[in-house]
């Protein structure tokens, strides 16, 4: 008869549970697993499956009792990690998003919104274009898998218990919110320039002829011309995305690295 004790029992659950914390709160940030769309079922069982296949290889746990303050504390440590880590490529892909807004915007495509469910807000259609576009790419390019495997690395370059976090860590990430508007505005730039002329060009001409109906034929040349210019902007948009996604990465490891730093004590 095969006996288990409470302290065999207590050394798998916490090898299964505080594991389990980080990669669920990877999986609830982050834009492709965290995505509205899939359900949280599917998401409790690939974190369930993804947490069995690493425990294993994991360095040994703190010798720490569940149900404890401690424990709880080293809970809310792992959940805020993985959430941390699904932030950053939340970041990352909202680019294409303000992307799309800007030349949206531009090309007089603003009131054609509609509600998006895994935002929770409304969304101009280009935008959501590029999002998928961009998602595709993310799975084309298995960025997903080099996700998992910086999440997998992370537990020992950032072990269970650590204690404590480097407030510089969450100030980087804070500033890495600037990427969404600095690329997001690089890649639409072509775009927006060009339109921005043709406004200019169509002011002036209504200035010099007022009796031509502007209006009547601003709104047909700027959808036009952004149509042309977004096609030749497409050839060249997975050399860009491939540029985001390594600097999203990079982002990644660089916020582990300051997590794992340790603060001078006080």
């Amino acid at each position: 008869m095969v006996e288990v004790t409470f302290a065999q029992l207590h050394a798998w659950l916490v090898a299964f549970l505080w594991p389990f914390a980080r990669i669920t709160g990877l999986m609830l940030s982050s834009p492709l697993w965290g995505h509205s769309s899939v359900p949280r079922q599917a998401k409790i069982a690939l974190a369930g499956a993804l947490t069995v296949v690493i425990a294993p290889m994991l360095p040994p746990m703190p010798d720490v009792a569940i149900v404890s303050w401690q424990g709880l504390g080293i809970l809310t440590e792992q959940l805020l990690i993985g959430a941390a880590m699904g932030l950053v490529m939340r970041v990352t892909l909202a680019v294409v998003q303000a992307t799309g807004e800007f030349i949206g915007l531009q090309m007089g495509l603003a009131f054609a919104t509609f509600f998006d469910p895994s935002s929770g807000t409304n969304m101009m259609v280009l935008s959501r274009l590029l999002y998928m576009i961009t998602l595709l790419m993310f799975l084309a390019l298995d960025v997903h898998l080099v996700v998992l495997e910086v999440l997998a690395n992370s537990f020992r370059s950032l072990p269970i218990g650590i204690g404590r976090f480097d407030p510089a860590a969450f100030m980087m990430l804070v500033r890495y919110g600037a990427t969404i508007f600095t690329s997001g505005m690089l890649l639409a730039l072509p775009l927006v320039a060009s339109l921005l002329i043709i406004n200019l060009s169509l002011g002036i001409l209504n200035r010099a002829a007022p009796q031509l109906t502007v209006f009547n034929i601003g709104f047909p040349t700027s959808l036009t011309v952004g149509i042309i210019l977004l096609m030749v902007l497409m050839t060249d948009l997975d050399r860009f995305l491939e540029r985001l996604f390594g600097q999203g990465i990079d982002a990644l490891r660089g916020l582990l690295d300051v997590l794992a730093t340790m603060p001078p004590a006080t």
